[in-house]
């Protein structure tokens, strides 16, 4: 996903972007360099070098800053960036696991009922086309149980 463009809301203290899947908004107050009503934003533009899914920003004093993309998809809670969080953690928990294990990666393909090729994409952290469904699959025949708490969720103060 990219970034369309970038508004500076002064009367909201946030910052807002357009992407093809909608508007977020972000606070000045989860900015690295802060905005403040003495230092205010003087020019904000969607960083092109990042393949537009950064935005940067300058101060009137002169200090600059830069924000992710995942950083307003995180804040406003976006159901798919959280979605590909948790692959991740898994992705993560499964090659900590599989270090530890005496399983050959072909004996885990086996056991899988799958390719050599297939596991290692499972294993591939950047690799966002598999299911949580099969990282459960996965740890399973590593031997760990998947636990899930459904929590009611705490919001951070902006």
């Amino acid at each position: 996903m990219k970034i369309k463009s970038v508004q500076c809301n002064n009367y909201r203290k946030c910052f807002e972007i357009d992407t093809a899947k909608g508007s977020f908004t972000l606070p000045f107050s989860r900015a690295e360099v802060v905005p403040t009503v003495k230092d205010k934003v003087k020019e904000v533009f969607v960083d092109k070098e990042f393949g537009r899914e950064w935005i940067g920003y300058r101060l009137k004093s002169g200090k600059e800053g830069a924000i992710p993309l995942d950083a307003f998809l995180d804040y406003n809670r976006d159901p798919e960036y959280l979605t590909k969080m948790l692959l991740h953690r898994l992705t993560v928990d499964a090659l900590q696991k599989l270090k530890g294990s005496n399983f050959t990666r072909r004996e885990l393909a086996r056991r899988l009922r799958t390719s050599p090729a297939q596991l290692y994409r499972l294993l591939d952290t950047a690799n966002q086309s598999k299911t949580i469904d099969q990282m459960i699959k996965l740890l399973t025949v590593l031997g760990y149980e998947v636990d899930y708490k459904i929590i009611r969720e705490k919001r951070k103060a902006a």
